[in-house]
């Protein structure tokens, strides 16, 4: 009977260990999925710190839904810079920390759709593909990746929701295929464990059961990571 109490003692010690591991905690999703409001609500529960995506601060946002083939290169080297720079602070970081959007959804989604739909000379892509290729080498990919997976009607409900005046303008067909390579991208993903959440049938924003729901799935991948 001591042994069995000496056994469940040290494995109570270890599960403690387990939760105070640091983890890089990361929310993939298209424009308007909820990616900035559930990495909110997942800091709060979880008391996470959070990197956001520098959407106040960026001086190309307003000017690419203007003129997006004008201004797409310099709106990628904005994110590529400022996505590579949160991973080296995630690195370094003693905490575990969630980060809205990943510096891949960049270089595999939004950088190749520019260039398929005409608005990134080829010229442009190669050399921002280039530039991430060295910058892959220097980074990891996150522990935990959550996927927000939104159909186009959700996209722009939400989009409209939040009101924000340079987004008014953005193109339906835009939303679209960047959706395709959503689904190309998280369906063949492997570098880490995924959990996918159906924004459409799930209401994390409003509904606590929802977000309860999300949580018990993140529970379940966090014990497999330690």
């Amino acid at each position: 009977m001591l042994f069995y109490f000496i056994i469940m003692g040290i494995f109570a010690i270890f599960d403690k260990q387990k939760l105070k591991g640091k983890m890089h905690v990361a929310i993939s999703g298209n424009i308007g999925a909820g990616k900035t409001t559930l990495t909110n609500l997942l800091a709060k529960h979880y008391k996470w710190d959070t990197h956001f995506e520098d959407v106040e601060n960026n001086p190309y946002l307003n000017d690419f839904y203007e003129d997006m083939q004008r201004w797409s290169f310099n709106l990628q080297i904005f994110y590529l810079n400022s996505r590579f720079t949160q991973i080296q602070e995630i690195k370094n970081s003693e905490k575990t920390v969630i980060q809205d959007r990943t510096i891949y959804e960049d270089a595999y989604i939004f950088a190749p759709n520019l260039h398929k739909m005409g608005l990134m000379s080829t010229k442009d892509f190669e050399n921002y593909f280039s530039l991430f290729n060295l910058m892959e080498k220097f980074i990891s990919a996150p522990d935990l990746l959550i996927h927000l997976r939104a159909s186009v009607p959700t996209l722009v409900n939400q989009i409209s929701q939040r009101g924000r005046e340079y987004e008014e303008s953005i193109r339906i067909d835009y939303l679209k295929k960047l959706n395709e390579r959503y689904e190309a991208w998280i369906s063949t993903y492997s570098s880490g464990k995924v959990i996918i959440v159906d924004v459409d049938n799930n209401n994390f924003k409003e509904n606590p059961e929802d977000l309860g729901k999300i949580i018990t799935d993140i529970d379940a991948e966090i014990n497999g990571l330690f």
